[in-house]
């Protein structure tokens, strides 16, 4: 057995662990389910009267460990629908489950350990109370839970718990969960002023200015790089007619997530949630011969997709939002070929910000368009064009979109956690439904290729991780502001003004701070919005005609001249540092 999978074990017999200890302190209280998960386990219970909250988990941790001892083992029995209903009176939740589990007279299993069993597939350590140690498990926190993750349904209490092998595994996953909420990108957003959420528009961030340089800067190192490698950049409707999502085959997979706007006349329109139809409407409008291919078609247009206002989280996971969409037409020939640009690409933008990723094949969805010999090619042709990269990569049965095969990009931030950004889709779906053709070198006409892109992903997204992975400090070229010059008194405003106007004049992002305050104040405050570089002139840098620099990255530096300040931060800000 792995190591991971050792673990997982464990994590399901402290669901079991917690729901006995529930039931000895809150005798009412129903159970429905509780799995392992990543970093520990949960269990919901619906509670008719008292509800625990995390002031109670020491009572309930401590009932734990009081019964762990006695759980030497896990039997495993097979019961009878009608049986299984009798050990849960008047448990909706279990008969429900119970219900789909024996729908073809089958049984159902149940495992015991100690005094307590429950209705469960399985997987569980051998020896809970010898494998499993006391100090490497904690209660975390208490949620709601709609049961089976649907609204319309009961909301649950939800209780979660921590798990891993050793205690200091324990202790080192909440030290780094400690680092990760100093971290949190909604707090260093609003910290470093650069969006903000105001409830007339859920899951729609306002970017404030200075969030802005930020966004457009990402945003113009996209466009240099693009424009060099033969991207052409479009810009479609937000709104389309109904009928471009149904013969795009969106309607039937993506229609209710989308925002819908009824007009006069019988029309409904759709709030633009992807942008390839239009893509396919661009391609289409003019003859093409295979010249032009591979046609790569780049845009950054807003998306807006309906996310369920409890998933909402930050900029993670929004309803409004841009990515740095590409749509690439070609031949099939040229699939292979184009398909390593794109990873060029990838390694380019990932390398800057000194992120290391890896990619994930997804395969053929119970959803489907098209032909299955069709789809069996393309996964053929990128698992070919995956092993001839050398890119570490896994396959994901059934993760494909529902017109192609896909590659996303997992990447892993200065946290060591993992995130799905881009994705590379390969469609030989929606140019046939588009009846999108070219003129070939012979005169024939053939369908093109779609290769479907992204590689910062949803910029929203990319920008809440990043704002993560760099805690706020943005390197130099990223940071909304470059440079802040302080006085150290009133004496020196006039020259502190005029080293200002000389940064902004030669294209720096810098601030002045004359204000009537210490200069240590003035220096805590720069540190606290995390500015690159701190330009302190008093009077012997006014009479030397110099700064006093204190790099936020590189500490206390020598004086230097305003030309040579200029320098030193065009030459950072070029580099990419």
């Amino acid at each position: 057995m792995k190591d991971s999978e050792r673990l997982e074990h464990k994590r399901h017999a402290l669901a079991h662990l917690l729901a006995v200890a529930i039931l000895r302190l809150y005798p009412d209280a129903k159970r429905t389910i509780g799995p392992a998960i990543d970093n520990g386990f949960y269990f919901d219970f619906e509670f008719p009267t008292t509800k625990p909250s995390e002031d109670d988990f020491e009572r309930i941790e401590k009932t734990m460990h009081d019964i762990l001892p006695s759980w030497t083992s896990f039997s495993c029995h097979e019961l009878s629908a009608d049986e299984a209903k009798a050990e849960y009176p008047n448990n909706p939740y279990k008969h429900e489950l119970i219900n789909e589990f024996t729908k073809e007279g089958q049984k159902v299993t149940f495992y015991k350990s100690g005094d307590y069993w429950d209705l469960c597939r399985g997987g569980h350590p051998e020896n809970p109370a010898k494998e499993i140690a006391p100090d490497s498990f904690k209660l975390d926190r208490v949620a709601g839970a709609y049961w089976r993750g649907d609204e319309k349904n009961t909301m649950l209490t939800r209780i979660y718990g921590l798990a891993f092998d050793t205690k200091e595994e324990l202790d080192a996953y909440l030290k780094q969960r400690e680092e990760a909420r100093e971290r949190d990108h909604k707090k260093l957003g609003a910290q470093l002023e650069l969006f903000m959420f105001h409830e007339t528009a859920p899951g729609m961030p306002y970017w404030l200015p200075k969030g802005v340089v930020l966004y457009n800067e990402l945003i113009d190192f996209w466009r240099t790089e693009h424009r060099a490698r033969g991207y052409q950049e479009i810009v479609s409707p937000l709104l389309n007619k109904k009928e471009l999502y149904v013969k795009s085959g969106h309607y039937d997979h993506y229609w209710s997530e989308m925002f819908v706007a009824n007009m006069g006349e019988n029309e409904e329109y759709g709030v633009k949630a992807m942008n390839c139809p239009n893509a396919m409407i661009v391609f289409g409008s003019k003859p093409r011969s295979y010249k032009e291919l591979p046609l790569r078609l780049g845009d950054t247009d807003h998306l807006h997709r309906y996310e369920r206002s409890g998933t909402l989280n930050g900029l993670l996971r929004v309803r409004e939002f841009r990515q740095d969409d590409a749509h690439i037409f070609v031949t099939e020939e040229q699939i292979g070929s184009e398909y390593e640009e794109v990873f060029k690409i990838v390694d380019r933008f990932y390398s800057v910000f000194g992120m290391k990723y890896r990619f994930r094949l997804g395969t053929r969805p119970e959803s489907f368009m098209g032909d299955v010999e069709t789809w069996d090619k393309a996964e053929a042709t990128l698992k070919d064009i995956l092993e001839k990269s050398g890119k570490e990569y896994f396959v994901l049965e059934g993760d494909g979109a529902f017109y192609g095969p896909k590659v996303d990009i997992l990447m892993n931030d200065v946290m060591g956690r993992e995130w799905q950004m881009g994705t590379i889709q390969l469609d030989f779906q929606q140019p046939r439904r588009f009846d999108l053709e070219y003129t070939d070198n012979d005169g024939s006409r053939k369908i093109p290729i779609a290769i479907h892109r992204v590689i910062y992903g949803s910029m929203e997204r990319f920008i809440g991780i990043l704002i993560e992975h760099y805690g706020g400090a943005f390197p130099l070229w990223l940071s909304p502001v470059h440079a802040r010059v302080l006085s150290v008194s009133e004496k020196h405003n006039a020259y502190a003004k005029s080293v200002f106007a000389s940064l902004r004049d030669a294209g720096i992002r810098a601030e002045l701070d004359d204000a009537n305050d210490s200069l240590g104040k003035k220096i805590r405050n720069g540190k606290s919005e995390k500015i690159p570089y701190l330009l302190v002139v008093g009077e012997a840098e006014e009479k030397a005609h110099t700064v006093a620099v204190e790099s936020r990255d590189h500490g206390k530096l020598e004086p230097m001249s305003v030309d040579a300040l200029l320098a030193r931060l065009k030459k950072e800000i070029a580099d990419r540092s």
